[in-house]
């Protein structure tokens, strides 16, 4: 497990001295790339980012995790095995957890070639170096803390972050949602942020939306899981920015983008 990070200095301003900007209006459903242009390149890659932007797509999703030596690096799943060369790389390694291996470990993996052969030499970036691809690109970010519970601390350590490299501004705070799986954290990226706009995943049961409704902005379920009646409840919740809350649907079934999104009365689709 990563060491548990000290908590940020004081003189590090509160990352809420901003009044948040309010929500834009949607006048269709937002299409969000899932891991970036997941479908044309590498998940998770920066060549995913510029994917995603060559198809014109200015949001993208993606996930963030911890290495050993508590470096933030974008990649999904808990171990390397399936998205990179590690198995070959790093024998005797198995299973080749994120947060078993140093950022240079993790950096010397191949994290393309799996895909197609032209990718070959694409590497897992750093949460900073995707930042800085997507402010080239002009981009706007959903971005998952992945398994936050095992990796203590990584809330406050990725705001950090975003607000190291400019992502806390006014100019961009339209451009980011936080969201992950366990609701606690999302609260407690909102206590330490008030003014990032935040996302539970998952399809909580309405008294637990009403209840998430203080501290995040939106609800992101499976298209699955979706039904009218609950879209509806939580459509009428208001988050903590005053906004009524954006549902965000994925899954298998968000293939079809916009499309998928409008037919079911959702605010966009993962796709």
């Amino acid at each position: 497990m990563a060491p548990r990070l000290a908590a940020a200095p004081a003189a590090h301003p509160r990352i809420g001295d901003l009044d948040p900007p309010a929500a834009p209006a949607v006048a269709s459903p937002l299409v969000i790339a899932h891991r970036g242009a997941a479908r044309q390149a590498p998940e998770n890659t920066l060549a995913a980012v510029d994917a995603a932007h060559r198809a014109g797509l200015t949001w993208v999703e993606n996930d963030v995790q911890r290495t050993k030596d508590g470096q933030l690096v974008v990649v999904h799943d808990p171990t390397l095995r399936r998205t990179t060369d590690a198995a070959r790389a790093l024998p005797g390694r198995a299973p080749w957890r994120v947060a078993d291996l140093t950022a240079a470990e993790i950096a010397r993996l191949d994290a393309g070639g799996w895909f197609a052969a032209r990718f070959a030499g694409e590497r897992v970036p750093t949460l900073d170096r995707y930042l800085r691809r997507l402010e080239d690109n002009h981009q706007s970010l959903l971005l998952e803390l992945k398994t936050p519970t095992r990796y203590p601390g990584i809330e406050a350590q990725t705001l950090r972050l975003l607000h190291a490299d400019g992502w806390l501004d006014r100019a961009h705070l339209g451009r980011l949602v936080v969201q992950s799986f366990c609701a606690r954290c999302v609260r407690t990226v909102h206590r330490l942020a008030p003014q990032v706009r935040t996302a539970v995943l998952g399809t909580p049961a309405l008294r637990d939306a009403t209840r998430y409704a203080r501290f995040t902005d939106g609800i992101n379920p499976p298209l699955d899981h979706l039904t009218p009646r609950w879209t509806a409840a939580v459509h009428r919740l208001r988050g903590p920015h005053g906004d009524p809350l954006r549902i965000y649907g994925w899954g298998p079934e968000a293939a079809p983008g916009a499309p998928a999104a409008a037919a079911r009365g959702i605010d966009g689709v993962v796709a």
